[in-house]
């Protein structure tokens, strides 16, 4: 808080204690009183009302500089009214319990709005296991009846299985942590597996996948499965024609394994790196 802004602020308190001390110095001048005690009694108003001004600027300057100390260190800044020390006046009590009761409004909207992302989660999650029943019984027919038809349909089974996957996985984020089971895994059954997955599709896209992963690493294999396979469907989408290749390889570092994902296809402008994460970006190649 500025003194200039504090001054603006106890403008009318200081005109009314300037137009009160005029009055009193015409009615002593009217009562005969002499000059110099006229002046000590001003000196001394003047004074008392400057030292009153720098008191109650130090005191509540140093208020909001502790309000604004906590409320830099709070996560949830809207629980400051819970934290905000105890004044004597009557004006910050009063305005501490309207922050309380408009911030316990806003915390049980936020409640209720968890409640309902929850609920709509909890959906698509019992949405996406249901689904997944009829997908892998039309999956069973293709593979026992053979043909091109049959083909086809499986390569769009394992798109529509991907976008299923993604639902499923994006409704999880927000509860990761209670998602990862980190144990010793091999890099090639991961890549092979999600090769596997989506082996119909990679071959009617004339893609040639090239694999040398010969490292194990700590991670969770269902979440490192899906995010390979991500890439795997990008790298498929934006192929060069007529035949696309991916290299999948691994490479010890200090402290850890690399698994590097190459592929031959349009590739990013180089300007256009920087965008890529940028939702709806459309680059010069496409989307």
């Amino acid at each position: 808080m500025r003194f200039t802004d504090y001054l603006k602020d106890k403008i009318l308190i200081i005109l009314l204690n300037i137009s009160a001390l005029f009055f009193l110095d015409i009615f002593l001048v009217l009562v005969n009183n002499s000059l110099n005690t006229i002046v000590i009694i001003s000196s001394v108003w003047i004074i008392v009302l400057t030292l009153y001004i720098f008191i109650e600027y130090y005191r509540r300057n140093k208020f909001f500089k502790k309000i604004d100390n906590t409320l830099n260190k709070l996560d949830k800044k809207y629980l400051i009214s819970e934290l905000m020390e105890d004044s004597y006046r009557l004006e910050d009590k009063k305005y501490k319990n309207i922050i309380r009761r408009s911030n316990k409004s806003v915390i049980e909207r936020i409640n209720q709005l968890e409640d309902e992302q929850n609920d709509y989660k909890d959906y698509i999650e019992s949405w996406v296991h249901e689904i997944k029943l009829p997908i892998t019984t039309i999956e069973l027919i293709c593979e026992n009846n053979k043909n091109e038809v049959t083909r086809k349909l499986q390569s769009e089974l394992s798109r529509i299985d991907n976008f299923v996957e993604i639902i499923l996985y994006y409704a999880r984020l927000d509860k990761v942590y209670k998602d990862y089971i980190i144990k010793e895994i091999d890099l090639s059954e991961v890549v092979y597996e999600t090769i596997s997955k989506n082996k119909t599709y990679f071959i009617q896209n004339k893609m040639m996948i090239d694999v040398n992963c010969t490292h194990t690493v700590f991670s969770d294999k269902k979440w490192l499965v899906f995010i390979i396979n991500q890439i795997l469907i990008n790298s498929t989408k934006y192929k060069r024609e007529p035949v696309g290749k991916i290299s999948i390889y691994t490479e010890a570092v200090k402290d850890g394994v690399k698994l590097y994902i190459e592929d031959d296809g349009i590739g990013i402008e180089k300007s256009e790196i920087n965008r890529i994460f940028d939702k709806g970006f459309t680059g010069t190649n496409g989307r």
